[in-house]
């Protein structure tokens, strides 16, 4: 099990800000980009700029964007490791999907809650060839504090029956009172953003996090 930070930015320097609160307790961080159109929010979003950044953290995108494939260049040569898009935002999966994996990176595909996991079936690619798999587990994604939804529990149960070998992350509304519950239900990381940075110990509500867990 991990606790992996996502970060939401409104500019490079609150990201920068945010890195280096949880760079001594964690060694992964999920960076949110929304671009206002398929999320209502809109965020920090340069790749170019990440190039700067000076951290040991192993970075990942999780693209919250309308048609990614316009900009997924950027964000290959941006120096994160793993990218993930959302199923819901567009109908280029494949040519993304062989672009990220052509640079040596990982993709992750993002399923809504909405979504029922049986898109996985019908994919282009194979969807054991995905790093990951993310549920969200909120109703309206693109910033902090939307409550957890119960029915992304079943979605784990049955995302595991099906792809048993396939890595489940749960993102959305997860705290010390959901995150048992999405490790019970077998996923094997939980992404959390307001639980760890609206604590005023950053540290501190990690270790909260992983203690609820074990």
């Amino acid at each position: 099990m991990e606790i992996v930070p996502a970060i939401i930015a409104k500019n490079f320097q609150e990201l920068e800000g945010k890195i280096k609160l949880i760079e001594p307790y964690v060694s992964r961080a999920q960076l949110d980009i929304s671009d206002g159109k398929f999320t209502k929010e809109e965020t920090w979003s340069n790749p170019e700029e990440l190039k700067k950044l000076n951290t040991n953290l192993s970075l990942e995108a999780h693209l919250m964007i309308s048609e990614p494939e316009k900009v997924i260049d950027g964000w290959i040569s941006s120096g994160v490791k793993r990218i993930l898009i959302h199923f819901e935002s567009t109908e280029k999966i494949e040519e993304i999907y062989k672009k990220i994996k052509a640079a040596g990176l990982e993709m992750g595909l993002v399923l809504a809650l909405q979504t029922p996991i049986s898109v996985l079936g019908n994919l282009p690619i194979p969807a054991k060839d995905l790093a990951i798999v993310q549920l969200m587990g909120i109703s309206e994604i693109g910033f902090y504090g939307h409550p957890f939804d119960e029915r992304v529990i079943s979605k784990i149960f049955s995302l595991r029956a099906q792809y048993p070998d396939i890595e489940i992350a749960v993102d959305g509304g997860i705290n010390k009172e959901t995150a048992s519950k999405a490790i019970g239900a077998s996923a094997d990381i939980l992404i959390s953003g307001s639980a760890i940075f609206g604590a005023g110990d950053v540290g501190q509500a990690i270790e909260e996090l992983k203690r609820s867990v074990i």
